[in-house]
């Protein structure tokens, strides 16, 4: 158990130097996204490379849905010589870290043109190695930090994470003008050394012993150890639906403002001043309401306001395209959802067990991932059905059945109070 530290007001959690760390890797994390999504789909459309075949590129990304097959290996493999020297959870890093530097720098090599192949095999061991790195750096994070600490560290790393996105996109496509592809990529392979100076300069969290077995260790036991838990399924049904409603607004918002009558212009201006400010402001405040209230407390508030945030488009619908209405609309959408999005993984965090910390975070993120993806693929469906207003007040209903689970879950003893997790050091 640590002593106690001197910031104990909500947003004094954010004085912890532990933070800075996470924020580093964070934005390390968030830097290889776009390298394979839409800053590639920029420089494949600007070569010529048909529709289609930039469309079929976002199979490259299936990594981070699958990752959870291969984190039992990060988990508990060590890594030869580093191990010994780092620790566990940094060695990973640094052996991650090295050749997705490597693989971001052939790719801005290769030629989509006249060697697609080649193109599209770096742009997958990018996709994978970006995977792997996030599974060690919410693995590192998660056992970092105390559990009253989780919500601001799942703040943190979604600050870092826009901010790499920033540079992989914005900031690689003005290298790409004044330099070419290329060089624009060498650049962003150099600031992957981000994350290794991290881990080269911050602290190794403790381990449970390793099992003898590793497949019973690592593999069977992360998933043993969860279905052992009380109301387990309940649990798993929470993680899906959670973000339900967040799920049904946010793929429909954009198509919304342009049935609407907005320009692109319109919508692109008023959401990277608005959308970016609120979404970073939303986060640090949902990091500050889980220091405040606990961590199953604040999922109830921030779903609670997240759900109420969809009524801002039933009032766009209304109003119609003024811009200043909109401005509002986008700042309540991406505030609410930075909110709610620190609060859930700070949950999702303290769920771990800490000897399966990578395994079993890496599960819950790719469950997550169905409410996201599955159950929210009918939105266009349900909004040509519905209309504007309905649509969106359907949403905000859609919002409810995560909501209850997380008031039952709040007031039952699902939260893991295991030796040296970090439920457990509060």
């Amino acid at each position: 158990m640590r002593p106690p530290e001197p910031h104990r007001t909500a947003l004094g959690v954010y004085k912890n130097p532990r933070l800075l760390a996470i924020l580093f890797m964070g934005f390390a994390s968030g830097l290889p996204l776009a390298l394979t999504g839409a800053t590639l789909q920029v420089w494949l459309t600007e070569r010529g490379v048909s529709l289609t075949d930039v469309g079929l590129l976002a199979l490259v990304g299936a990594s981070y849905s699958l990752k959870f097959l291969w984190a039992p290996v990060l988990d508990r493999a060590p890594v030869p010589f580093l191990s010994a020297w780092l620790g566990q959870r940094r060695a990973w890093l640094v052996a991650v870290a090295l050749p997705l530097a490597g693989a971001i720098a052939a790719l801005g090599q290769s030629d989509p043109v006249s060697d697609p192949f080649r193109t599209a095999l770096f742009a997958v061991l990018v996709a994978f190695l970006s995977a792997s790195q996030d599974v060690v750096i919410d693995a590192y994070r998660i056992e970092l930090l105390d559990a009253d600490e989780q919500g601001a560290g799942a703040a943190a790393t979604q600050w870092g994470y826009r901010v790499g996105m920033i540079a992989s996109g914005a900031g690689a496509l003005a290298l790409a003008e004044a330099f070419g592809w290329p060089r624009s990529y060498l650049v962003m392979a150099a600031l992957v050394s981000v994350v290794v100076v991290t881990a080269l300069v911050s602290p190794e969290p403790s381990h449970p012993p390793r099992q003898r077995s590793f497949f019973r260790g690592a593999v069977v036991e992360p998933f043993l150890e969860f279905a052992s838990r009380p109301q387990w399924l309940v649990l798993l049904l929470f993680i899906v639906l959670y973000r339900l409603g967040d799920a049904l607004s946010g793929n429909m918002s954009n198509p919304f403002y342009v049935k609407l009558g907005f320009t692109k212009l319109e919508i692109a201006s008023v959401a990277k001043v608005f959308g970016i400010a609120a979404t970073m402001a939303g986060i640090a405040a949902g990091g500050a309401l889980v220091y405040k209230l606990g961590v199953a407390r604040a999922l109830v508030t921030a779903g609670v306001i997240h759900a109420l945030g969809n009524l801002a488009f039933v009032a766009q619908a209304w109003i119609g395209p003024e811009v200043r209405a909109l401005a509002v609309t986008i700042f309540v959408e991406n505030f609410t959802g930075g909110l709610v999005s620190a609060a859930f993984v700070g949950y999702l965090s303290n769920l771990c067990h800490p000897a399966f910390t990578a395994t079993q975070f890496a599960l819950f993120t790719s469950l997550s991932a169905v409410g996201r993806t599955l159950l929210a693929s009918g939105a266009g469906w349900l909004a040509e059905q519905l209309g504007w207003p309905l649509f969106f007040g359907f949403a905000a209903l859609a919002a409810l059945p995560g909501i209850l689970l997380a008031l039952w879950l709040s007031g039952s003893a699902v939260l893991p109070s295991l030796p040296g997790s970090a439920a457990s050091r509060t």
